[in-house]
C-alpha cells in the first residue's frame, strides 16, 4: 500500500512539474505577443503624429491661399457671400414624435448598468 501511495506522489510530481514547465513557456510566447503588440502600438502612434504633422503643415491658410490663387482659374473659387449662409428657421427639425425621449436613454443606461451588476 505504501509502495503505491509513492508511485501515485511521485507520478503527481512529475505531472504537475509537467504542467508547471508547459504553463511557463505558454506564459512568455503570451508576453513576447504583448511586447509585439506594443510594440506595434508605439510604431503606429509614431507615425499618426507625423501624419498629423504633415496633415498641418500641408493646410497651412498660406499655401493653401497660394495654391487657390494658382488655381483660381481652373477651380473657379470665389470668396464666401453673406447671401450663400442660410437662416435657422430654414433648418428641416424632425418632428417632435419622432425624437426619443431623454427618460428612455436613462432607462437603457440603468438597465444596461444592473445588467453588468448580475453577471
Amino acid at each position: 500500500m505504501r509502495s503505491i501511495l509513492t508511485l501515485l506522489t511521485a507520478c503527481a510530481v512529475i505531472g504537475l512539474a509537467f504542467w508547471a514547465y508547459h504553463e511557463n513557456y505558454k506564459t512568455q510566447e503570451a508576453l513576447a505577443q504583448s511586447e509585439a503588440l506594443q510594440r506595434d502600438i508605439a510604431n503606429s502612434r509614431a507615425r499618426l503624429a507625423m501624419l498629423r504633422a504633415e496633415w498641418a503643415y500641408l493646410n497651412r491658410p498660406d499655401r493653401l491661399r497660394e495654391l487657390a490663387a494658382l488655381n483660381y482659374d481652373r477651380l473657379g473659387l470665389l470668396p464666401f457671400a453673406p447671401e450663400q449662409f442660410g437662416r435657422v428657421d430654414q433648418v428641416p427639425y424632425p418632428p417632435e414624435e419622432d425624437l426619443m425621449p431623454v427618460t428612455d436613454a436613462i432607462e437603457l443606461s440603468s438597465t444596461m448598468t444592473t445588467t453588468e451588476d448580475s453577471e
